[in-house]
């Protein structure tokens, strides 16, 4: 990242670093040789103060107050003359003669005003002056203090300049050796230190992009108990909170979208319904209006033509009456509001009693059914449902029996799928390849005129579809060379 809160704390922390290292330096330039002027003359008072004191009490060349003196000049690295009222030297403690000759000079022209102009005044009090000056012998700037002692003796105290100003190269120098160094030594350390700041930072942010990508697996870890640990402790509540909304929105939207395609599935099933059963309606209305309209005007007297005529009227009253009770049992199955109560029966002997009752049927319509078992066959599922399964099968090969008239009704046990499939075989007419998918639908009919004929009204395999489907299980429709056998299969286990 070019803007990384990593680097940036690094470079305002290395940049502070130096900031404060320059700023040192620079004031150690500019002010150091003041404040050691300053100091200085603090030193050469208190020196003062000292032989002052001693000349007052008689000990100025007392051994103990010289060796005290001593010391005093050397910490202070400070050259010292007194001389007498004979102005001859009195009291020193210099480097050598030299040194002391140059200083009785001098102070012997501060004493006759010769000396005056030279240099800068840098403090002045009724008994003593500090000036800075110039070495003429040996060059070189030093700080000097002249003046009277109480007992009236001359004095004149120096400290060289030389000495600051070389103290503060000397030190200007360690402080850029120091400010590399621990430049250096920061450096590394801030870019560790704040390895630990920013890792959790960097981590609450992939967090934060995985949450904006709706993956709420990702949970802040790095733990710890400052602000950002508590920040992160935040994100992972967030996570969860967002979690749980977002799949109550998503169970609410499929609830939403299931109830819409609910009530655009009653929509469309009102409409063909409407549209289906008035056209189912249509005609056994109209004959059975025919007819009663033919009875009442009396059009034949004749009581074989009116025992016809109700006929008529009762046989197209019956059909309505079956298409309206196939229409409640489809509606119930489709709609969910038929249970399915499953339980272990014997699919054998169902079709033997489905065959037994049909018997009187089979032989108006001279057809040879076959079915061998040998031995039970146990399924589990609603046998009042599959019963209805079968009796449509069976209803459906006899209304469409052609050629050799005969209804093969197998029963194939599948040991490696634990099923048990039925099927209702029948010679006939093959059904049209872009057929066998729509004959499944209400009121589809392949052969209208045929249908018609025997009193199909096209919803009996609608029925079969919503009871399989209720189960779910397979089925389905083959054809073969010489007819059609229709197929169902159930659980063994």
């Amino acid at each position: 990242m070019k803007k990384s809160i990593r680097r940036q704390i690094a470079t305002i922390f290395i940049t502070l670093v130096g900031f404060v290292l320059l700023v040192s330096i620079l004031i150690n330039s500019w002010f150091l040789e003041s404040f050691y002027i300053r100091n200085k003359q603090s030193t050469l008072i208190g020196v003062y103060n000292a032989i002052d004191t001693a000349s007052t009490a008689g000990e100025l060349t007392s051994e103990r107050f010289v060796d005290r003196l001593n010391k005093l000049v050397e910490v202070g690295n400070v050259s010292l003359v007194v001389v007498n009222n004979d102005n001859k030297s009195y009291l020193t403690a210099t480097t050598n003669e030299v040194r002391t000759r140059e200083m009785i000079t001098q102070l012997m022209g501060y004493l006759v005003n010769q000396n005056q102009d030279k240099g800068k005044l840098l403090k002045s009090t009724q008994n003593y002056e500090i000036r800075s000056a110039e070495d003429v012998v040996g060059g070189g700037e030093y700080i000097e203090m002249w003046g009277y002692l109480s007992t009236g003796n001359a004095f004149i105290l120096r400290s060289s300049l030389e000495s600051i100003r070389e103290s503060a190269t000397i030190s200007n120098k360690f402080l850029i050796y120091i400010t590399l160094v621990m430049g250096c030594i920061g450096s590394v350390f801030v870019w560790f230190f704040t390895r630990k700041i920013t890792n959790p930072i960097l981590e609450l942010t992939r967090l934060s992009e995985r949450m904006a990508n709706l993956d709420f697996e990702a949970k802040y870890c790095s733990g710890g108990k400052n602000e950002i640990s508590v920040l992160g402790e935040n994100f992972n509540t967030m996570s969860e909170k967002l979690e749980e909304t977002v799949s109550e929105l998503k169970n609410a939207n499929y609830e939403l979208q299931k109830d819409i395609e609910k009530k655009e599935k009653i929509d469309t099933m009102r409409t063909e319904f409407i549209g289906n059963v008035s056209h189912e309606l249509k005609t056994p209305i109209a004959l059975i209006q025919g007819y009663a309209e033919g009875l009442k005007e009396g059009i034949s007297d004749d009581p074989e033509s009116r025992a016809f005529y109700c006929e008529v009227i009762m046989d197209e009253a019956n059909k309505m009456n079956q298409l309206v009770k196939n229409l409640l049992t489809l509606n119930q199955l489709e709609f969910g509001e038929e249970e399915v109560a499953f339980e272990r029966f014997d699919i054998v002997e169902l079709i033997q009693g489905i065959l037994q009752s049909n018997e009187i049927l089979i032989g108006q319509k001279q057809a040879e059914v076959r079915f061998k078992a040998e031995k039970p066959v146990y399924v589990w599922a609603d046998e009042f449902k599959a019963e209805q399964v079968l009796r449509n099968y069976l209803s459906n090969a006899l209304n469409h029996l052609d050629n050799e008239r005969i209804i093969d009704i197998r029963l194939t046990v599948r040991e490696d799928v634990q099923k048990a499939r039925v099927s209702v075989f029948n010679t006939g007419a093959q059904i049209p390849k872009e057929e066998k998918e729509r004959i499944w639908n209400k009121f589809y009919k392949v052969d209208k005129a045929r249908t018609r004929e025997y009193g199909g009204h096209g919803i009996g395999l609608s029925i079969v579809r919503a009871i399989m489907e209720s189960f779910h299980q397979e089925y389905g429709v083959d054809n073969y060379e010489n007819g059609v056998a229709f197929w169902f299969e159930l659980d063994l286990k």
